[in-house]
This record gives C-alpha cells, sequence and structure tokens, in this order.
C-alpha cells in the first residue's frame, strides 16, 4: 500500500514538472515574440528618423553653399571695379588691350586682358587698383569677367623679403622668359565677375573660352 501511494506521488511529481517547463516554454516564446514585435515596429521609426537627419544635414550644407559669403579679396575688388563693366570706362582710366585672348594650355581660358602699365610699374598692390582688367568676348560685346594683380618680381623683392601676398592671398611666380614676353614677375588672378568651379583664385577658368572672338 505504501509503495502504491510513492508511486502515484511521483507520478503526480513528473507531471507537475512536465506542465511547469511547458508553462516555461510558452512563457519564453511569448516574450520572444514580443520582443521581436517590438523591434520591428520601431524599425521603421528608427529609419525615418535617421533619414530625416541625414536630409536635415544635406539642406543645412545645400544652404550654406548657397549664402556663403565670398572671399574678402574678390568683395573688395567688386567694388572696385564695377564701373569698369564697360570697357570703354577701362580704356578712359589708362587700361589697354594686352597681346590676346589668353587659353590654357590645357584647359579653361582667361580671357582678353588690359593692362595699366603704369600700375604694373609702380611696385605697389592696392586690391582697389588692380593692374590688369580681364574680359570675354561675347555676342554682347566684352564682358568683365576677372581682373589680375601684378608686379615686377625684381621691383617688389628690392624692397621686400617675401613674396606678395595680398588681403591672405599668394601670388604666383612666373618666371621669364613665359608667353607674355615679361619679365619675371608675381601674379594673382581674381574672379570676381565670373564663377570659377576650381576656385576664385585659380589662373585658369573652364568657364571661360576665347571662341566668342
Amino acid at each position: 500500500m505504501i509503495q502504491k501511494e510513492n508511486r502515484v506521488k511521483q507520478i503526480s511529481k513528473r507531471i507537475t514538472m512536465t506542465r511547469t517547463k511547458n508553462v516555461n516554454h510558452k512563457s519564453n516564446k511569448r516574450i520572444l515574440y514580443l520582443v521581436l514585435l517590438s523591434t520591428l515596429t520601431a524599425a521603421p521609426a528608427l529609419v525615418a528618423a535617421d533619414d530625416a537627419a541625414t536630409q536635415e544635414a544635406e539642406h543645412a550644407q545645400a544652404g550654406h553653399a548657397q549664402t556663403a559669403a565670398p572671399a574678402k579679396l574678390v568683395q573688395l575688388v567688386r567694388d572696385a571695379t564695377k564701373r569698369f563693366a564697360d570697357v570703354n570706362a577701362a580704356t578712359a582710366a589708362g587700361y589697354q588691350p594686352f597681346l590676346g585672348c589668353v587659353s590654357g594650355p590645357d584647359h579653361g581660358a582667361m580671357g582678353n586682358h588690359y593692362v595699366n602699365g603704369a600700375l604694373v610699374g609702380d611696385g605697389v598692390l592696392d586690391a582697389s587698383r588692380p593692374e590688369v582688367l580681364i574680359y570675354e568676348a561675347s555676342g554682347d560685346g566684352l564682358q568683365l569677367v576677372a581682373v589680375e594683380f601684378v608686379v615686377i618680381a625684381d621691383t617688389w623683392l628690392a624692397s621686400h623679403n617675401s613674396p606678395p601676398v595680398l588681403e591672405g592671398q599668394s601670388f604666383q611666380f612666373v618666371s621669364s622668359p613665359n608667353r607674355y614676353g615679361l619679365p619675371a614677375h608675381f601674379e594673382l588672378h581674381v574672379w570676381a565677375w565670373r564663377d570659377n568651379p576650381q576656385g576664385a583664385f585659380v589662373d585658369w577658368n573652364n568657364k571661360v573660352t576665347c571662341e566668342g572672338k
């Protein structure tokens, strides 16, 4: 009789353990399901938030590019040379055409140079008085696109210990002989009136051509 009761107890214990395992298993499965469901529900929101942040950053960068102020020297040149938009005003002020239209050796161009010889020879660099005005020929006549500051190297170095710098922009050195027939000199282009994809102070501009004349 006692053995029979013990056997019944053992069987009952096994049944209880089995039920507990089943309950735990079902509970674990339910927890896992809820975790996966919450992850899938949150994922689109996280992706949308990330996309929104990316778009906001791109818009901010684009806005900065569109509203960025020109370099100080570019603005100074614009203010000083707007009166020379008409080439007749330039010639009246002492600027004369020099050589022909200048194209780059393998890309781009500079344009037609109008040079003020007195300014080139005075050895002084002044942002409001560029030595050279540069025009591009088109069907509408000559369009002012840039200026060039020029100083003869020997003249400059006679009273300075280093190459010229104007409003933070360093000049290029052009040795002699050169294609322009000039003595060795320092020069700096400023594309104040025509955008230059390579930069406002780069010599050659791919948006300028000599084919208009």
